[in-house]
């Protein structure tokens, strides 16, 4: 009988021909599991601001493994040894990172599970897949967790210059069209070295490196904390509360999968087998259905919410450097609670303030080191002459407040 050929090539829209480097990663791809992230979008909302940015986490963990065969065939050139089954660990932890995505990416972990974040929920798939492969995923689960005594590796899966981060900017900018994101990945991975088991970027790099950092600061104002976006974002976590609170009372129209996450109060403690089988079979789809659904519901709150967010008739947001004073988040309230003739609680639905922060580059955790040729390693801080990348290490906070536009 023939065999399936597992060592396929693909066309990334990035990079070219890509390969899938063994049969495990090919069985991996084919689950059901992973088969899932096709229906998750990378960027969640963005798409309302960005027509173009509906690529999958699908797209990206693939470009991750690509990147990750880059960087074991330039340290092994270099002489540091990485042996076959270290290897095949780093592709199946890249690969599998980002497997605990819910719908519309980080929305789901603020509105119907609590404070579950993704890389637990990863970790969750990650340990049920092991399982299933006999055993064949316990070194990526301990390097996952940053577990493994070669730290270099953990650094390449979740650090500051990890593979997530050198795809997903580069995929991102591509998609998005914003070229100011896009960075050259081939570059970075081509000065990476390391020393002691811990991860450096030769000398030679620090200027792709002070882009790449430059990059993430213009990716995160411009495109993932943009404010149209944002306030997509925090309509729909609104969207699901509401739904979560009016399902206590009469049941919604929605998909068996969000259905239990509406009749449940889910936390980390309580995501068993039985959860975990049920949040695999939810993507996007699930939610898009249910507001279209819900669009059409009598309760005013949730059908205006879902309209907003279908149609795209958003909330009006202000961004601002400094604290909202309450008196103005009152004012709002008030004046929706009069002209739409809505309870205070109804009202904030439609009336909140937050907070964003971004920090491009974060000082002691798992720092960008610089490997001098003299051997000295500094901190990319220390090492670069360009004073913005000091500047870039300081978190920068601002303060938004969102209310309906005059006609709701």
């Amino acid at each position: 009988m023939p065999t399936n050929n597992k060592l396929k090539i693909l066309n990334d829209p990035i990079y070219g021909f890509i390969t899938i480097p063994n049969p495990l990663i090919f069985d991996l791809i084919q689950h059901r599991y992973f088969q899932r992230l096709r229906r998750i979008t990378q960027m969640g909302m963005s798409y309302l601001v960005y027509p173009g940015a509906h690529h999958t986490r699908f797209h990206h963990a693939l470009g991750c493994v690509h990147l990750m065969q880059q960087v074991v065939n330039v340290l092994r050139f270099k002489g540091i040894v990485i042996s076959k089954e270290e290897e095949d660990a780093l592709y199946s932890a890249i690969l599998l990172h980002d497997i605990g995505h819910g719908p519309f990416s980080h929305a789901m972990e603020n509105s119907i599970v609590n404070n579950v974040s993704h890389e637990q929920i990863s970790l969750l798939f990650m340990e049920k897949l092991n399982a299933e492969f006999n055993s064949s995923l316990t070194l990526a689960i301990k390097i996952f967790k940053g577990d493994y005594h070669r730290p270099f590796m953990c650094e390449l899966i979740s650090g500051q210059l990890d593979m997530d981060r050198a795809d997903y900017l580069k995929r991102d900018s591509f998609y998005t069209g914003v070229a100011e994101g896009n960075i050259n990945s081939e570059r970075l991975i081509t000065m990476l070295n390391v020393v002691d088991d811990k991860l450096v970027i030769e000398e030679k790099g620090i200027y792709s490196v002070e882009k790449f950092i430059v990059a993430r600061r213009f990716m995160y104002w411009q495109v993932y904390l943009h404010k149209t976006g944002l306030v997509a974002e925090q309509l729909l976590i609104r969207t699901l509360k509401r739904a979560k609170e009016l399902n206590k009372i009469k049941k919604l129209n929605t998909s068996k999968s969000l259905e239990y996450f509406l009749n449940n109060e889910i936390s980390i403690e309580n995501f068993n087998d039985e959860t975990l089988e049920i949040f695999s079979r939810l993507d996007d789809y699930d939610i898009i259905l249910a507001l279209k659904e819900w669009q059409h519901h009598d309760d005013f709150v949730l059908s205006h919410l879902s309209e907003m967010i279908i149609n795209r008739n958003l909330l009006k947001i202000k961004l601002k450097n400094k604290k909202i004073k309450e008196e103005e988040l009152k004012s709002h309230i008030q004046h929706v609670m009069d002209r739409l003739k809505l309870t205070k609680k109804e009202a904030e639905y439609f009336v909140f303030m937050g907070e964003i922060s971004n920090q491009a580059y974060q000082l002691n955790h798992h720092s960008i080191n610089i490997l001098h040729k003299s051997g000295k390693i500094e901190d990319i801080v220390k090492a670069s002459d360009q004073l913005n990348v000091k500047a870039l290490a300081k978190p920068v906070t601002k303060y938004f407040i969102c209310y309906p536009k005059e006609k709701l």
